[in-house]
């Protein structure tokens, strides 16, 4: 573990986590979260000049286009979706992730502004990322050129989104990387690194958890992919840090997914906070762990130099 995540990991756990705790007690919270996620959207999180980010519009939702480079094979995509919770976050504020997951797989992100609560719910969001992925279909992109990710509950959303495009009898995506999902939404409770996860609190996961299944099954597998059948999906990375409250829906969505026949590709990375990977410009480990993303993909498209197998591997690093 690097002094910069010993230092991160520190200044989490003594800010982030009371103020989640404090915070995430009322629906009003919700509220006041999504507002100020509406004028965070105004602040312009800094890119190297390398990058070229280019506004987009698709179905009922907006979102952008990012290159992290020069020299991307523009026939292929990977259709991004950001975490916050349902409620918080956009595009713009996980392009420390969106331009780097570009350079590594050597071809644009779309990053998918899609609907959220508490204004809109589960169900909207998931038809926002159906109706981005059809789009890119209609614009000419081969199902098997296409790459889906997500982090936290924009993981979640691409679980989701693969469960329902299988189940509709749609062409599948070539791979998925789901960044720290949450992957479980029922209402049990979590009792694994309640202490030492730096940032998020256990029983405000579930309490948010209960707000967005409210009227509906939360075993469904939209609702909850981590009782999904995975059976016939694409290739899966999940990485996850070993001290998060939600390590464990990211092992069992590994664990269902080899059951299945799926390959898989499980990090478990010692130590790490939630979503590692968006804290690239100050952790090492983050950057590596697009190295290990490159690998991956590199693996799936069969490129030369890159590991033959992508799965079962289960791994920590």
């Amino acid at each position: 573990m690097s002094w910069q995540a010993r230092a991160l990991t520190g200044f989490m756990r003594g800010t982030l986590k009371p103020a989640s705790i404090l915070l995430m007690r009322h629906p009003l919270a919700l509220v006041c979260a999504a507002r100020l996620g509406d004028l965070a959207r105004l602040v312009q999180v800094p890119y190297p000049e390398h990058v070229a980010i280019v506004p987009a519009t698709l179905s009922a939702c907006g979102g952008e286009w990012v290159r992290g480079g020069e020299g991307l094979d523009e026939r292929k995509v990977v259709l991004y979706f950001h975490g916050g919770g349902y409620f918080s976050c956009s595009p713009g504020t996980h392009r420390p992730i969106t331009w780097r997951l570009s350079a590594a797989a050597r071809r644009p992100v779309l990053a998918l502004d899609y609907r959220q609560g508490p204004v809109h719910t589960l169900a909207d969001s998931l038809a926002d990322a159906m109706g981005a992925y059809d789009c890119l279909l209609r614009r000419g992109h081969a199902a098997g050129d296409i790459v889906l990710a997500g982090d936290s509950a924009g993981a979640h959303l691409t679980l989701a989104t693969l469960l329902a495009l299988r189940d509709r009898g749609l062409p599948l995506p070539a791979a998925a990387i789901c960044l720290s999902p949450w992957a479980d939404l029922t209402d049990a409770p979590r009792h694994a690194n309640r202490r030492q996860d730096p940032m998020l609190p256990a029983g405000r996961v579930r309490w948010l958890a209960r707000r967005w299944t409210a009227g509906l099954d939360p075993r469904d597998p939209l609702v909850s992919p981590v009782h999904g059948d995975f059976t016939a999906l694409p290739p899966l990375m999940i990485v996850t840090g070993s001290t998060e409250v939600l390590r464990d829906e990211g092992r069992r969505v590994a664990e269902r997914a080899r059951q299945a026949g799926v390959p898989v590709r499980y990090e478990e990375w010692d130590r790490m906070p939630h979503v590692f990977p968006i804290l690239a410009d100050v952790l090492p480990e983050a950057r590596l762990a697009f190295r290990h993303m490159a690998k991956f993909l590199g693996a799936v498209a069969g490129r030369p130099g890159s590991p033959r197998d992508v799965g079962p591997i289960w791994d920590t690093a």
